[in-house]
Order: structure tokens, then sequence, then C-alpha cells
């Protein structure tokens, strides 16, 4: 070998030693970056044969692994927006030992009835029974409020998302870009490889996708149902929330390029996500527990209504105990067998009964707030309780429900109401386990793609000890060439 090939050699040595030190040294400053992957450098022989060039420098990586974690990661963003939302809406119940459920405050009334059957003549039972029902008005009211709280903040939140999956998108265009341009080049795109995935980890938090590779290191965006939502640039994601919820509004749907995603009516709907999630709650389980509350005030007020008590009876039911909003069509009960949606946020105790009010809490007992067509205690006796019996009774006698309720079509109203508690305790019991098996899976799939592709220090400091102990060989060399060198010029001199 020639001097000037051997000092060829040795030059491109450096040169490829200082790329990989290079190389490595990005890999010990990326260490515990999960989506950080390992880089490599390979280095090859000249095609003369003098000396060595850098060919490429490549990430460590595992497509399977890493598409389980993206899946895993879609899945735990949907049941995390669940869980988040059941436990807001748990908050209708709480510890069911205070008695806070419908179900609790609806034994409460039964008791008090019956006490007040006991003694009708007992003003105190009169008003005890009044509060009970106002308390169970009340209670009524108040998780309606909830729940429509519940589907509006879940409405929100999909706007949060949309404008965060928006940004992301844009953010992704940026960057794959940059990768197909310098793949083109020739450059290297291992960390701008390694922010591309961590873009696309961050999307399917919000969103269930799949991917397709495409030349030259370019990747393509869809929705786990089949939607685009990147090819070559990122396509609009859009979504008009609601800036209060009532019962009876459905809310807007998420549209992707112009097809629907989210809604009974999505042709392509999504099925995981964060996304799903929250238009789950909004758009399923919350209408859900309120069509249960809904049909929990129908039965109360059905119940407690007055009938024609005539001989010959020809007047239509009007509430008693339990009246709601007139726009809704009181003193009319409710049709039977219906949900009517919002009912339990209007269900009230009627002026006429409610002391409070001025009312006379002995019309429960006596009936007539009707008018005197609807009077039970025709002869006025303090002590009459067939009424309070019948009534009591009532509560345990079986009730036509709306199915849209999904807990029993036909059922007494503790029953019912008890079942509702039951219901939701079982969804949200069964969301939190799917949150946390999701959670694990995601959590192993990230292990198992770092334990394969990320950094290990151990490995990479033996890699610099190699890599010093060569550039030690190349500068011997170099000295050496030197020195002939310098030898060589004093024999010519």
């Amino acid at each position: 070998m020639s001097l000037t090939a051997a000092l060829e050699t040795a030059r491109s040595s450096l040169s490829v030693l200082s790329e990989r030190t290079s190389v490595v040294s990005r890999n010990v400053a990326n260490a515990g970056n999960d989506y950080a992957t390992r880089k490599v450098a390979h280095s090859v022989t000249k095609t003369l044969g003098t000396g060595v060039r850098l060919a490429s420098i490549t990430r460590v990586t595992d497509q399977a692994l890493y598409d389980n974690a993206v899946n895993a990661n879609s899945a735990a963003g949907r049941f995390e927006a669940l869980t988040a939302s059941l436990d807001q809406l748990d908050q209708t119940i709480n510890d069911p030992e205070l008695d806070f459920s419908p179900a609790a405050r609806l034994g409460k009334l039964g008791d008090a009835i019956q006490q007040f059957a006991t003694a009708p003549q007992d003003v105190n039972r009169a008003q005890t029974t009044v509060l009970a029902a106002a308390d169970m008005a009340d209670g009524l009211n108040a998780a309606t409020k909830l729940v429509q709280q519940v589907r509006t903040r879940a409405d929100q939140q999909i706007a949060d998302s949309v404008n965060n999956l928006n940004n992301l998108l844009t953010h992704f265009a940026e960057v794959n870009k940059d990768v197909v341009n310098n793949t083109r080049l020739g450059n290297d795109t291992t960390d701008l490889l390694d922010t591309r995935d961590q873009i696309l980890n961050d999307i399917s938090r919000e969103i269930g996708i799949r991917t397709i590779a495409r030349d030259n290191n370019d990747l393509a965006i869809y929705t786990d149902s089949g939607v685009t939502l990147f090819e070559t640039q990122p396509r609009t994601v859009s979504f008009t929330p609601t800036l209060a919820l009532n019962a009876a509004d459905p809310g807007n749907a998420v549209v992707i390029d112009g097809v629907q995603v989210t809604g009974a009516a999505a042709p392509l709907p999504i099925s995981s996500g964060r996304i799903r999630g929250l238009a789950e709650v909004r758009d399923d389980i919350a209408v859900t527990y309120q069509n249960q509350l809904d049909e929990i005030a129908r039965g109360l007020i059905s119940t407690f209504a007055e009938t024609d008590q005539s001989a010959t009876p020809s007047l239509p039911a009007q509430t008693g105990l339990f009246t709601y909003s007139s726009g809704s069509g009181a003193p009319a009960v409710p049709a039977a067998g219906t949900v009517l949606p919002g009912l339990a946020g209007e269900i009230r105790v009627n002026p006429a009964i409610d002391p409070s009010q001025g009312g006379d809490p002995f019309l429960l007992r006596d009936g007539g707030v009707n008018g005197a067509a609807y009077v039970y205690n025709g002869s006025g006796a303090a002590g009459f309780s067939d009424r309070l019996l019948q009534l009591g009774d009532s509560l345990h006698t079986p009730f036509s429900f709306d199915p849209a309720a999904q807990v029993d079509a036909t059922a007494t109203l503790t029953d019912f109401a008890a079942n509702s508690v039951g219901w939701l305790q079982e969804t949200r019991q069964s969301a939190n386990t799917e949150f946390e098996f999701r959670t694990a899976v995601y959590e192993r799939s990230v292990d198992s793609l770092t334990k394969v592709t990320n950094v290990n220090l151990d490995y990479e400091m033996t890699l610099l000890l190699d890599l010093e102990r060569s550039y030690q060989a190349t500068s011997r060399l170099i000295s050496s060439v030197d020195t002939m060198f310098g030898s060589l010029l004093q024999a010519i001199g």
C-alpha cells in the first residue's frame, strides 16, 4: 500500500469514526425517550478499495410492535373518556349508604306514605310525606342537570380534541414533507421519522388510525373505519360544538373531509380514540341514563295522578302529588310507555299539595287537586287511608317503561329505579375495567417496543470505547505515515 493510500485510508477512517461517534452521542442523548429509536451507522469500503465511507444511518424499528402500541393507545383513549364521564354521572348516586340515589329517595317516599297511612289525620306525617316527595323531585332535577352538564362537557371536549387533531395533522404534514424530501436527497431521516412516530402516537390518542407506507418514506393516514385523514395533505376535521345541551338535543357529528364519523347516521363510524369515547358518552350512555331518569319521573307522575271518581268516570287522569312544566302538557298525565325527554328535570311537587307553597298536604290523602270529580275521601273522614294505601301499593305494581331506557320494559317503579342504579354502576365498572386493561396493554406494548428499539446505555458506552480504540489505531497509522513521509523527505533532501 502506498503512503498516499494509507493516508487516505486513515483520513476516511477518521471521518467515519467522527460520524459514528456523533450517532452514538445522539443515542445517549435520547435515552429514556420511549419513541426515540436507536440509530445505527453503517460503513462500507470505498469503490476503489481505498478507505471507508458512511453508507447510511438507520434506526432500529419493529413495525408490528409499534402498530400494537398505537392501536392500544387509541383503545385506552376511548375508555379513558368513558371512565371520566361515568365517574361524573356516578355523582347522581354517590355513596349508596348516603341515600342520594333516585332509588333511595323513592324508598324514603314509600316509607313516608306507609307511615302517613297508619295515621292519616297526623299533619306532621302528611308534611313529612310531601317533603319526601319534594326531595324525590329535587333529586331527579339535580340528576338531570348533572347529566346534561356531562353531555355538554363531553361536547366541548370533542371540540378540543378535534382542534388538537387538526393541529397534529398540520404538524404531521410538515414533518412528513421533510421526511420525503430528505429521503429523496439521500439524507439522514432517522430523527425525523422518530418525530413523525411521536405525532402519530398523539393522533392515535384522539382517534383510531391505520397507516399505509408509500415511496420515499411517505405515509398516508386513515381512520380505523377507512376515512382519509392524511394523504399528501391533511384532511379537514370539522365539528360545531353546542353551547349547552338539553335532554332533547342530539349534539353535532364529527365530520372528516365531508364524511360523518360519529353519531347513528355515520356511514363510517370510528371505533376507538378519545373522540369516539366522548361521542359515546354524549350520544349514548348519558342519553340512556337520562331516559331512565325521565321514566322514573313519568312513573311517579302517573302513579300519583288523580283519576275521575264519579260513578261514571269520563274525565282524563290529571297530575296529583307530582306535576311538571305546563309547557310539556301538564296537568295531563304523560303518555303511557313512552319516554318524555327531560321530564326528570321538570318534575316538581304540585303547589296545591305543598305547604311551603301554601298548599294543603291532606289533598294527597283525600284527592281533589283537580276539582270535586277527583275527590277520593267523599265523606271527609280524618281517618281515611284508602287512597294512601293504594298509592303505597302502586309503587310495587308492574308498570310499562319505554325500551329506550334499556332497563326493564315491565317492572315496578321501585325495581326500575333500583335497576337503573345497577345499570349505571355496571356500565361504569365495565368501562373502568376496560380502561385499566387497555392501559396495561398499551404500557406493555410500549415496554416491548422500547426493549427492541430504544437505547441501551451500557451498549452505547461499550461502543464508544470501541470507537475510541479505533481512533487510537487510526492516529497511530497517521503518525506512522507522517514518520515515513519525514524519512522519505530527508532521504530525498
